[in-house]
């Protein structure tokens, strides 16, 4: 890989009643990478996200960030992520502007530094020719951008996305591709889980595969395709999805 490893996951299991989300999985992520998580519906890709966010636990397995257990302390991992989810998680009646006010709270921002990171997270996203107006008025696009917005107030060193382009228009996709070469240019760490093979192909430095919580393969998209002898991500999904 190039690159030590800043995230490890460990042989993790989590199981919700009697179906297993994720079976024994192991990926290592180093950092300032971009790493995708791809699979078909069901996989454990939202498992494998909200695990490390610390949103749930795994049952078994352990995941270390800098060496260090976020399963035993969450916290470590909690100051230092932006967590984008697949819900969009905003005030509709309330302004954009309004709404990175209160995230930025959470975070604890406070004074002319708080106005400056909205300032600067709005304009990163294009939207601070409407950060006045409310959240309600606003396009399915341009929520997303807003969402993913909040999550970077606090300058995280790790950010993680489910399905942060959605269902959005080609110009939030557009404007949310280069926002993730910009923050990888400036070393952030990157897990993006996506259905969409063509954003994964062009923004991440490797993959994982995932179908039915087992980890199918990772590394590049080069060696992954050379594994399996397809000639495309597109075709080895399409083979998944008839599994």
């Amino acid at each position: 890989m190039g690159t030590e490893s800043f995230i490890s996951v460990r042989d993790v299991t989590k199981r919700y009643r009697s179906r297993i989300a994720l079976d024994r999985v192991s990926i290592e992520v180093g950092k300032g990478e971009v790493f995708g998580l791809i699979g078909p519906n069901g996989a454990g890709k939202s498992t494998f996200i909200s695990l490390l966010a610390t949103i749930i636990k795994p049952d078994s397995g352990d995941i270390l960030v800098d060496g260090r257990s976020i399963v035993k302390n969450p916290e470590i991992m909690r100051k230092r992520i932006g967590y984008v989810p697949q819900e969009i998680a905003l005030y509709p009646m309330l302004s954009a502007y309004d709404n990175l006010d209160l995230w930025a709270g959470v975070y604890g921002l406070k004074g002319q530094r708080k106005k400056q990171r909205i300032q600067v997270v709005l304009d990163y996203l294009k939207l601070g020719d409407r950060a006045r107006d409310k959240v309600a008025t606003y396009s399915g696009g341009m929520k997303r951008r807003l969402n993913i917005a909040a999550s970077l107030l606090h300058k995280p060193e790790i950010l993680i996305m489910d399905e942060p382009t959605a269902g959005v228009d080609i110009l939030s996709r557009t404007t949310v591709s280069e926002m993730i070469r910009n923050l990888k240019a400036n070393g952030c760490t990157i897990v993006i889980a996506s259905h969409y093979i063509d954003e994964l192909e062009s923004l991440c430095d490797r993959v994982a595969i995932l179908n039915k919580g087992v980890l199918l393969y990772t590394g590049t998209l080069e060696d992954i395709l050379k594994k399996t002898g397809k000639e495309s991500l597109k075709a080895l999904m399409l083979n998944l999805e008839e599994m």
